[in-house]
């Protein structure tokens, strides 16, 4: 009884003491019994060592013991270990291309290179320059010696040797070095080749870039006892890149091994030898087309059809034939596109007939983007009403102005396409004839370009020779052109401005305006710019300067503005003239200055500040293109806020003020651009002195330079109302921009009318 009680009680204990006796028993295998001595021998005390370094791989066993005596524990001195980090293996740093294309490893299609001489760069090498370049991603010319000076516009490579196969190897040689990896196709012909170039660039992209081709005029070797064909270079030859990264390290071989006389049989042999591959004509349906021209011959009067479809004219015996030859397949090519558009025209029309909508859904004129459409009548684009010798719509907003200039040109031009588009249509059953332009409307859509419809008053003549005057209503448009980027040169917005502001006696009532002007928005900011005073002296008050000095208050300011910003220098030169010319004080100022010193001339009135300083370093490039900007100047306080007082602060509206057009005194430019303008100018001044004061710096950079002349509105550039005077000395031009500059200012037309309105109703009562 009592032994089946105490089973019921271990029972649930049981599994746990069986665990831990299995547990106990399974640990004592698993230690490696070894009897350890006590002594301090060898190998023990080496680990107790090494133990008490602290070095982990020194540590002992579980069952070893340590034993220390007291004198070893005494005589323990701690060592410090250094710390020493894992040298990780320097990642390496990714290499990005500059461009998707290199990281793609995707190339140009062609290269074009022309072999040239010493003798014929600047004459038929120029001509080339000119008719194909525009057209090629790359064009360089190759040439054994060059002159001096080398034409405008062209890549010249030189190799220093006029030996003609010197010059085939080292130019193969070029290439391989410079633009083997950025082309799959190198094109090589003589100056006095004709290419035409949209004709190669068409047939290199049907052609497979993997090909070994060696693609030309084939030829016989001379003395037909070598086997294969070379490409005459007469004709030019199309090269693969494969076939060049083959011939690469046989290049010296064919140099030192192959003799010849003439630069493209030496390649061909070499081509030949190297790679076993002959010059062919025709690869896969695409054929290479070439014409040999006769001496003086006439390309518009040469009807072969090999000719018209010639990727290539040889030979081209001076420059005038080789712009014939260039006008000539300029010509075939547009009226082969104007066939082209003619027939996805029709196509279009058949297509549109079975759509849902029918001849509805093709917009007119086919192919051209469908008119604008306004969402709201703020958006509705405006007719301009016209005839042969007025329009309706003026820029200073009359009702009605005189059509002249390049409006007179448009207007006439477009009359005279659409009596030719009329009797190409109704030919030969009518002949029209104009009589007069009875209504005229244009609008500029930006969508598509310009409109017009005009209503033509004609002569109707049959051909039984009855005439009669018929009305007819014409519809045309000028469409948008392709937009190109135009490449300009690369500026930045940390160049230093030397701002030049010219002072007379009559301006030195505005000088504290526009000196706390300048200091809040300049010298506050520390912006890259130097201030320089030009004090204009009549020869009277230049002889009272020193007892009665006419500027001695600005002075005066100057001195404060120095002492209140240490950092800031203001610079002053004096002047003394009787006839305040821009030009005459631009060549005292200019010999001051560096070379590179970009200047800003501006008014006393203007309010200058760092935003616009940024778009004169941006809109003056060195030897480029020079600025002019079109300040925005406030109408007359008295009219624009009459009976009310003015605003402390006027904002850029249409009631307040206006871009003053008729003005020219604000530009920036580079002292260099002035200095060679200015020295081409030299031999009119010295026929006539008096065009130093009758022209200003905008005509003399019209007139003199070939630089773009930049003129734009300039929100940035803000100009107080002022009534300036006007020197009749200057040119009858500058004159009457002066006047028109202060008449533009008093207001605008609608405040203006309401002035006299309102003087009118005064004298009625």
């Amino acid at each position: 009884m009592r032994f089946a009680m105490f089973i019921s009680l271990l029972r649930p204990i049981g599994p746990v003491i069986i665990g831990v006796s299995l547990g106990f028993t399974l640990s004592l295998l698993s230690v490696n019994w070894v009897e350890e001595s006590c002594v301090l021998d060898g190998k023990a005390s080496e680990e107790i060592r090494l133990a008490q370094d602290g070095n982990s791989k020194g540590a002992r066993r579980p069952n070893s013991i340590s034993t220390v005596d007291v004198d070893a524990e005494e005589d323990f001195e701690p060592r410090i270990v250094p710390y020493k980090p894992v040298q990780q293996s320097q990642t390496k740093k990714l290499f990005r291309a500059k461009y998707i294309s290199t990281e793609l490893g995707i190339r140009e299609r062609l290269f074009v290179g022309i072999l040239t001489s010493k003798n014929t760069i600047n004459t038929l090498g120029v001509a080339v320059n000119r008719t194909i370049s525009h057209h090629l991603d790359a064009l360089v010319f190759f040439t054994g010696m060059r002159n001096r000076k080398v034409p405008h516009g062209m890549f010249v490579v030189t190799h220093g040797d006029e030996r003609l196969i010197w010059n085939m190897f080292q130019t193969i040689k070029y290439i391989l070095e410079h633009y083997i990896n950025e082309y799959d196709w190198f094109y090589l012909a003589q100056d006095d080749t004709y290419t035409e170039a949209d004709r190669i660039k068409q047939l290199v992209a049907h052609l497979s870039m993997d090909r070994e081709l060696y693609m030309g005029s084939p030829e016989e070797f001379i003395g037909g006892e070598m086997e294969g064909r070379y490409c005459y270079g007469g004709f030019g030859y199309l090269l693969s890149r494969t076939l060049l990264l083959r011939l690469k390290p046989f290049l010296e071989n064919c140099r030192n091994d192959i003799l010849s006389a003439r630069p493209d049989e030496w390649l061909g042999r070499c081509i030949i030898d190297y790679v076993n591959t002959n010059c062919v004509d025709e690869h896969e349906g695409l054929q290479y087309y070439r014409y040999e021209m006769g001496k003086n011959s006439d390309p518009s009067k040469v009807e072969n059809v090999q000719f018209k479809n010639a990727l290539t004219v040889h030979p081209v015996s001076d420059p005038e034939q080789m712009y014939r030859l260039h006008k000539h397949f300029t010509e075939l090519e547009l009226q082969r596109t104007y066939d082209e558009i003619e027939k996805l025209q029709a196509e279009i029309k058949n297509v549109s007939k079975v759509a849902f909508a029918g001849n509805r859904s093709s917009q007119w004129p086919i192919g051209i983007n469908p008119p604008f459409e306004p969402k709201s009548r703020f958006e509705v684009l405006r007719w301009d009403y016209f005839t042969e010798e007025q329009v309706y719509s003026c820029i200073d907003g009359s009702p009605k102005c005189e059509l002249r200039g390049i409006d007179r040109l448009d207007v006439a031009a477009i009359i005279e396409i659409a009596m030719g588009e009329l009797n190409k249509k109704y030919k030969p059953v009518l002949h029209l004839k104009k009589q007069q332009l009875i209504n005229g409307y244009r609008r500029f859509d930006p969508t598509r370009g310009m409109e017009y419809t005009l209503d033509l008053q004609l002569e109707v003549v049959n051909q039984k020779g009855r005439s009669r005057s018929i009305t007819k209503r014409v519809h045309l448009v000028r469409p948008l052109s392709r937009i190109e980027i135009i490449p300009m040169p690369y500026v930045t917005e940390a160049t230093r401005v030397h701002i030049i502001l010219p002072l007379t006696f009559q301006d030195r009532g505005a000088v504290n305006h526009f000196l706390e002007v300048f200091a809040a928005n300049l010298f506050e900011t520390s912006e890259n710019a130097i201030l320089t005073l030009l004090f204009i002296y009549d020869p009277f008050e230049a002889q009272q300067v020193n007892q009665n000095d006419i500027f001695s208050s600005v002075k005066a300011q100057i001195n404060a503005y120095e002492r209140k910003y240490p950092a800031v220098k203001i610079l002053w030169i004096s002047v003394k003239t009787e006839t305040p010319s821009q030009i005459k004080f631009m060549d005292i100022i200019s010999k001051k200055h560096p070379v590179d010193t970009l200047f800003f001339i501006t008014n006393v009135n203007t309010n200058i500040n760092s935003e616009f300083l940024n778009r004169c370093r941006m809109n003056s490039i060195n030897n480029w293109q020079v600025f002019f900007p079109i300040h925005f100047q406030d109408y007359n306080p008295d009219i624009a806020f009459h009976n009310q007082e003015p605003p402390p602060t006027v904002d850029l509206v249409k009631d307040a003020g206006h871009f003053d057009r008729s003005s020219f005194e604000e530009a920036c430019f580079y002292n260099s651009d002035y200095m060679v303008t200015r020295t081409r100018m030299a031999s009119d001044v010295q026929e006539n002195e008096e065009i130093l004061e009758t022209l200003d710096i905008y005509d003399m950079f019209v007139k003199y330079s070939t630089l773009h002349v930049f003129r734009a509105v300039e929100p940035a550039l803000h100009q107080k109302y002022r009534y300036q005077a006007c020197n009749p000395q200057l040119s009858e031009d500058i004159y009457h921009r002066c006047v028109q500059s202060n008449l533009d200012g008093l207001g605008s037309r609608s405040q203006l009318a309401m002035l006299l309105f309102e003087q009118e109703q005064g004298n009625s009562t």
